[in-house]
């Protein structure tokens, strides 16, 4: 049986989901409640549950601002919520779903089928979300950019951000680590070639073995392998098609 919490201040709105859950959820088990972001992260480490189901406006901040000071997200994550302006931004955070306020038993349902596909990527809960299509919500410091993994020719790192090169020569500065985006990516075609690049092998054109050892993107941009990652490089494009 999975292990629930219901994040939200609003006492009746919990009680409604509890009883909800109970009545067409069965297989999971509603373990803890918290009213706010403060007692929400409190509750999320003390109990570990499976899935979380998170209001999004709190009195004491956003559903977003809990996500951003847990350590990791190692949960299955619902936002529940009575407005649909946050969606891209939840995507952001690779919810499962997305419920509003009053919560449909049917979508709930739907939800809790999702949260239970525990062998998902984030990637591909993220494609189910936006569509099924292969793109991804990036987030800037000035906007929310919903653009196509096959446009992204390479990322970053840039101390705590990632710097994302798009083919058309945009550039995109997004407040997430380049680790993160190497966990989501990595099994959809992106490679880890260094300890600050990680590259869409669609746009590699040479592995060049002198010299340490270099990719010649198709733009000509030359993108430094690291020594330990030189026989991970070969083996992925001695493989890839």
């Amino acid at each position: 049986m999975k292990r629930a919490i219901i994040i939200d201040d609003v006492l009746n709105a919990r009680i409604s989901l509890r009883s909800d859950i109970a009545d067409y959820c069965p297989e999971i088990e509603v373990v803890g409640e918290a009213e706010g972001v403060v007692s929400g992260a409190r509750l999320i480490k003390e109990v570990k549950p499976d899935i979380v189901f998170l209001d999004i406006q709190m009195k004491d901040g956003t559903g977003f601002d809990l996500l951003e000071i847990l350590p990791e997200v190692n949960f299955a994550l619902i936002f529940t919520t009575s407005s649909d302006t946050h969606a891209i931004q939840a995507f952001r955070f690779s919810a499962v779903d997305y419920l509003l306020k009053p919560v449909d038993p049917d979508q709930l349902m739907q939800a809790v089928d999702k949260a239970e596909s525990a062998g998902q990527s984030k990637l591909e809960v993220l494609q189910s979300n936006l569509g099924g299509t292969r793109r991804l919500a990036l987030n800037s410091q000035e906007k929310i950019k919903v653009v196509d993994l096959d446009d992204v020719v390479r990322c970053e790192s840039t101390g705590s951000y990632t710097l994302f090169f798009m083919k058309e020569k945009e550039q995109v500065l997004v407040t997430r680590t380049l680790k993160e985006y190497d966990s989501m990516l990595s099994d959809v075609g992106f490679l880890r070639v260094h300890q600050s690049h990680l590259v869409n092998m669609a746009f590699i054109s040479e592995f060049i073995k002198t010299d340490g050892g270099h990719l010649v993107l198709k733009d000509r941009t030359e993108i430094p392998v690291s020594s330990r990652k030189r026989s991970t490089v070969i083996k992925a494009l001695s493989h890839f098609a």
